[in-house]
């Protein structure tokens, strides 16, 4: 029987509700907090929708729900953790201000874990006093739904607070990687981006449009991602075939350093995506809210495929 053990989750918020729903499914207390009450008042309405999305029924939801604890102030939710996770908005004053808050609060024996998609956590831990136990989590959105959790060593960071962590999200039924170093992205984020990097020259060099973009990914390379990685697909067709098109295509890919001008005028002119009504292609609310429910159902489908 997987051991039960006392967590924190600091916001209530998109990552932090979903984090929570996780534990707490696993069998785990959950201690949550936000400074926001609207956010806090509503998260256990909020995690009871998740979860009936994902299937469990209304005796599993009510039994779930008893597991997650809600509290005012993070001295009060970290007290008797041992694991603290922090799920706030990407600013670092503010993640390095509730670490020291929850360093000066919890047992010295609780392993502290900063969920950012790209901040450095060597930074936002930098000012502990025991840094050895603080790593990096890096839940994908959403977090109850997406299997992979990056973690992320700092030069700090201790073999047991690394293993401790990566087997509590692998008994969670999560995916846990782990970096080895802290870098801007992970590793993640970094593929994503490079990706995304190389869509957004097409539509900006007028190669073709984004919907042709978006297309070619979802009906072809992307179809296989889910069961086969790019080094595996590389060892598949032969490392001598990748050798001899990397060779003919990387020259011309899109390499500059900074962000796009395209990207950058489209933020500026307020194309801000579906939320605006328009980024790289137009939205309408209706099919915005399709794109939504698209995903969800196809994560759903996709769990249970691959668990077959």
């Amino acid at each position: 029987m997987t051991r039960s053990f006392q967590t924190a989750v600091l916001g209530a918020g998109l990552m932090g509700h979903g984090i929570a729903l996780t534990l707490a499914r696993a069998g785990h207390r959950v201690a949550l907090t936000d400074p926001v009450a609207d956010a806090l008042a509503s998260v256990h309405q909020r995690i009871a929708a998740s979860l009936s999305l994902m299937g469990e029924g209304d005796a599993r939801i009510a039994q779930i729900l008893k597991q997650i604890d809600l509290f005012d102030t993070v001295p009060a939710a970290v007290t008797g953790a041992d694991f603290v996770f922090e799920a706030a908005p990407e600013k670092l004053e503010l993640k390095q201000a509730l670490f020291a808050e929850a360093e000066a609060h919890a047992p010295e024996a609780a392993i502290l874990a900063s969920n950012t998609s790209v901040m450095p956590i060597t930074q936002i831990m930098a000012k502990l006093k025991r840094r050895e136990r603080a790593l990096g989590t890096h839940w994908w959105n959403p977090p109850h739904m997406i299997p992979l959790v990056e973690v992320i060593r700092t030069e700090w960071t201790s073999p047991e607070a690394m293993d401790a962590v990566t087997d509590l999200l692998a008994g969670a039924g999560k995916t846990p990687v782990r970096v080895e170093k802290d870098v801007p992205g992970f590793i993640g984020n970094r593929l994503q981006h490079a990706l995304w990097r190389e869509a957004i020259s097409l539509v900006e060099r007028g190669i073709c449009d984004a919907e042709a973009v978006d297309t070619v990914v979802k009906s072809c390379f992307g179809r296989r991602l889910s069961v086969l990685g790019p080094l595996e697909n590389a060892d598949l067709v032969g490392t001598e075939l990748t050798l001899d098109i990397h060779r003919t295509v990387l020259a011309d890919l899109e390499d500059r350093k900074g962000p796009s001008p395209y990207l950058e005028g489209l933020v500026a002119e307020g194309k801000l995506g579906m939320k605006s009504g328009e980024g790289f292609r137009k939205w309408t609310p209706e099919e915005a809210q399709t794109v939504r429910n698209r995903v969800t159902t196809h994560l759903k489908k996709l769990d249970t495929i691959l668990e077959d």
